[in-house]
């Protein structure tokens, strides 16, 4: 059953990079949100962290979400808009601290390492079939 511990391990990674997606998705939906009153914060950066975790029914280290913090060490961005409601006495306007470019990247990251856990994921169920295939044959 080392077969099957190797998909469920692989299943956790997948769910893990999915939840990531939905963060820098989350993010980049809002890099253009400005702050709507002088003095308030715009929407802050979110990241996520993972942590292993002992699956008993597996016998094996599994990756969970170890939860979603804001970013508080990124400044925000700054832009000269002296006609927004959020701007401030000399006329700037505070946007979220998400730089897209950042974001795509991160994107980029997880699509791969979830192809990665997918194909681990072909490589077991192949190699089931084939050792079904053995004992029938």
């Amino acid at each position: 059953m080392e077969i099957m511990n190797a998909i469920g391990i692989s299943a956790s990674g997948m769910r893990a990079q999915g939840e990531r997606l939905r963060v820098i998705s989350q993010n980049i939906a809002n890099s253009d949100t400005a702050a709507t009153m002088p003095g308030e914060e715009p929407y802050r950066r979110k990241t996520i962290t993972f942590k292993n975790v002992m699956d008993k029914t597996l016998g094996a280290e599994i990756v969970k979400d170890g939860g979603i913090a804001e970013d508080m060490k990124s400044p925000f961005r700054l832009k000269f808009m002296p006609d927004h409601p959020g701007a401030d006495a000399n006329g700037y306007v505070k946007l979220p601290n998400v730089n897209t470019l950042i974001e795509t990247m991160d994107m980029r990251e997880a699509q791969r390492s979830y192809e990665a856990n997918l194909g681990m994921i072909d490589i077991a169920k192949s190699m089931m079939s084939r050792t079904l295939d053995l004992l029938r044959g």
